[in-house]
């Protein structure tokens, strides 16, 4: 199945690639401002703190789900996918700040002793370090450089976003609908990179069945 969607002039690539970026700092934006304002409810710094990793998971959820678009649906988004994970990173230190800053206020020992006696704040540390050197590569410069152990590389998005999923169904009492959502998403996603090259290659298979072939027309000699 192939989406009929149409496609954006290539002199609008790169504006819409800054405009995903300016358009992904509009939640952070927008949760600082009602933080400020007192209109977050409950514990403002916690809410703004969870609001931020909210989004890092979201935007990693959509940094995974380009590919598979493209392959199901025909969708070639693959511009949009290195700012798509830049805003994941960027959230994801967001979030990390907002902790340090706001709800620790740099107490050191209290935040290594969260660390290690909350299983959840490990694995969100563990993603955080792992996350980071995703974002210090994901250049085109690196990308030259580092060939093949590039792709090894980023290979880590899966597990960092498998760590996010976790790491926010843990930090509620209750998993509830929400949460379940993206551990379901981030396991559909996982699930696809062993199947993705079998259903090309299926795909290409029955591409060449389904066309017909012409018969070839010789020539008569004169």
């Amino acid at each position: 199945m192939m989406a009929v969607l149409p496609t954006l002039p290539k002199r609008l690539h790169g504006p819409s690639v800054w405009a995903l970026y300016a358009i992904g700092f509009v939640p952070a934006a927008l949760a600082f401002y009602l933080g400020a304002t007192g209109r977050l409810p409950g514990n403002a710094v916690k809410e703004f703190e969870h609001l931020l990793g909210l989004w890092a998971l979201r935007f990693l959820v959509a940094t995974l789900a380009i590919t598979p678009l493209r392959d199901l649906f025909g969708l070639n988004w693959l511009r949009y996918r290195r700012a798509l994970g830049l805003l994941a990173f960027y959230y994801v230190l967001m979030h990390f700040l907002a902790y340090m800053l706001l709800d620790q206020m740099l107490r050191f020992p209290a935040i290594v002793a969260d660390i290690a006696r909350r299983p959840f704040i490990t694995i969100g540390m563990t993603a955080f370090v792992l996350i980071i050197p995703l974002a210090l590569t994901s250049n085109n410069w690196s990308i030259r450089r580092l060939g093949q152990r590039w792709n090894k590389l980023h290979r880590l998005v899966y597990l960092i976003a498998a760590a996010g999923a976790l790491h926010f169904a843990m930090s509620v009492k209750i998993v509830g609908p929400e949460q379940m959502l993206y551990i379901a998403l981030v396991a559909l996603l996982l699930a696809w990179r062993p199947i993705r090259m079998p259903y090309l290659r299926w795909r290409r298979q029955r591409s060449g069945i389904a066309r017909p072939h012409r018969p070839t027309t010789q020539k008569a000699a004169g």
